[in-house]
């Protein structure tokens, strides 16, 4: 299982509050923010989540910070913590280039996917770790516009 992670994500109960504690706090300022809507794929079945999301970078770190609104989104309940601006640690991502060689793998390996979705061009799956490493592990594979739009830094 590759573990060289590109981002740090943490789940919160008010994201507002949450990005207001970042921005003070840890000097993060610039966040991209979105509401997806998705259908996700669990092992007790596939239905709608829906999810608050604000991405930062701190240098070649992306901060992911993910409030669960309803529907399928119980997979962050056991990291949220009680304070409502505080953050809990979630997962960390991994980039993965090609897709179809990355689902072999998962089969090949017989990894545990706790999570999966996608859309147009994004694809990613949050695969079950909590037995070696104590949280989740996503890998995600986007077209080169979804990584920019992501803000994905260039390689300089």
């Amino acid at each position: 299982m590759r573990l060289n992670s590109y981002q740090t994500a943490y789940v919160t109960r008010n994201l507002d509050q949450a990005l207001a504690t970042l921005r003070q706090r840890h000097e993060l300022s610039e966040f991209i923010r979105f509401d997806p809507d998705i259908e996700v794929r669990t092992p007790s079945g596939t239905g709608r989540a829906q999810t608050r999301v604000a991405l930062a970078w701190a240098g070649r770190t992306q901060i992911e910070v993910i409030q669960p609104v309803g529907g399928l989104v119980d997979l962050y309940a056991p990291a949220l913590p009680d304070d409502e601006a505080a953050l809990g640690f979630h997962h960390v991502a991994v980039r993965i280039d090609d897709w179809e060689a990355f689902q072999a793998e998962i089969e090949r390996e017989n990894y545990t996917v706790a999570y999966a979705s996608g859309l147009d061009g994004l694809e990613f799956a949050y695969i079950d770790a909590r037995d070696t490493l104590g949280h989740y592990v996503e890998y995600m594979w986007a077209t080169p516009q979804w990584w920019r739009d992501l803000g994905w830094p260039e390689r300089g």
